[in-house]
């Protein structure tokens, strides 16, 4: 019986969305831009990486033929082959979002059919009633933030402040989400764990999509960091996914990164997390292995998006490209008669863009399976034809959304 693997490379766009102007993103092409900077060696750091974005073996699964049907153009890929060995394509998102949880629901089957609450990029961010009922409900003697940021740079500013008083950090993007930053050890890992959950529930009505919880170590602004610990707190997804439609029939799902936390723990399966991009292909790897027959296997590899696309770091973009890249024939080694891996995205976050949050973008679409030849799956309407596809392929029910390609 046939498996399904559902790789998602957090954020990594392919522009060309065709409704981008709506999203203030008209122009936006993450792996473009990145190939482009690249390209003119405007993306070199010494120790680190230069030259033509490397990507040899995306490219022979179609990752340039997919960004050429998103956009129009080709970009520079060092080992771009002649011919793809892939299927290759691209798809746009219906939900109103650009967000993972609207992603990453739409990719599995269930498009968000309502729009997602946001906060406005003043200061105060917050609703006063919402921000008293945090500090009430969770016993705290203030907050801090309240407002529009970037993580890192938050924890820079308020870190120190959020010591000495003991309130937590909260603050908020252009995403409809809510981030809490708190110290790991000085606040406590589940004292922030326990704050989220107040703050998931309190935020319910406004539809937000994640409340983030996001720990940090360290004791003055120049050695915070943030941890591995992170966890989000989603809404449930409107409709049933492909993850239920597997989970009624018996399958085995295993669910890698933080695919557990952004579908609420809806049989999600056995759920393996690690710190970072390497640590989750490792840890990825042998979950190929166990698998059985008609499993499915979802996994979310985050750090294009948290380490460098809402920093803004082209090169350090890239090079994360590059590193994951020279991984993949590590999971195609492993791959049966009858197995089928998708590569695909649950966004952009263009690194050359303005701003620091996500960007309105296609998503590139590489399928392989030792059974099937290359073949250019077009521009899909929807995320959802995703989970149509791997449902098909897995001799899963269909549902409601989307069509799939086989």
């Amino acid at each position: 019986m046939a498996r399904a693997f559902l790789i998602v490379m957090d954020s990594v766009g392919c522009g060309g969305a065709p409704d981008a102007r709506l999203y203030g993103d008209e122009g936006a092409n993450t792996l473009g831009h990145i190939a482009a900077h690249c390209a003119a060696g405007q993306a070199d750091r010494a120790g680190l990486r230069s030259g033509p974005l490397t990507l040899p073996h995306l490219a022979r699964l179609g990752l340039a033929e997919a960004c050429a049907l998103a956009t129009g153009l080709r970009p520079v890929i060092a080992g771009d082959p002649n011919a793809t060995q892939g299927l290759y394509g691209a798809a746009s998102e219906i939900s109103k979002g650009k967000d993972t949880v609207s992603g990453h629901w739409e990719m599995a089957g269930a498009p968000a059919d309502f729009t997602f609450g946001y906060f406005p990029n003043t200061v105060p961010s917050f609703p006063a009633s919402i921000t008293e009922a945090i500090i009430r409900e969770g016993g705290l003697p203030g907050i801090l933030g309240d407002c529009h940021a970037s993580g890192t740079s938050i924890i820079e500013s308020l870190g120190e402040a959020h010591l000495q008083t003991g309130k937590p950090i909260i603050y908020t993007s252009a995403d409809s989400v809510i981030q809490i930053a708190a110290h790991e050890e000085r606040f406590g890992l589940e004292a922030l764990y326990d704050l989220c959950r107040i703050t998931r529930r309190l935020v319910d009505p406004l539809k937000i999509g994640r409340v983030i919880a996001r720990p940090f170590i360290g004791k003055t602004a120049q050695d915070f960091t943030r941890t591995g610990n992170r966890k989000d707190f989603a809404i449930p997804p409107p409709h049933n996914t492909i993850l239920d439609r597997a989970a009624d029939a018996k399958r085995a799902i295993t669910s890698i990164g933080k695919i557990g936390d952004i579908f609420t723990h809806r049989n999600t399966g056995r759920e393996v997390k690690a710190n970072g991009n390497q640590a989750l292909f490792d840890a990825m790897l042998p979950e190929i292995d166990a698998l059985p027959e008609g499993g499915l296997l979802f996994a979310n590899f985050v750090d294009f998006d948290s380490e460098f696309g809402h920093r803004r770091d082209v090169a350090g973009y890239a090079a994360c490209l590059e590193a994951f890249d020279r991984r993949v024939p590590e999971l195609l080694a492993k791959l049966k008669a009858d197995d089928l891996v998708l590569f695909t995205a649950d966004h952009g976050n263009d690194p050359t863009w303005t701003g620091t949050d996500h960007t309105r973008e296609r998503v590139p679409l590489m399928g392989y399976s030792p059974r099937l030849p290359a073949r250019s799956l077009g521009i899909r309407s929807t995320y959802a034809d995703i989970g149509e596809s791997l449902a098909d392929w897995l001799g899963l029910p269909a549902g409601a959304n989307g069509k799939s390609w086989f």
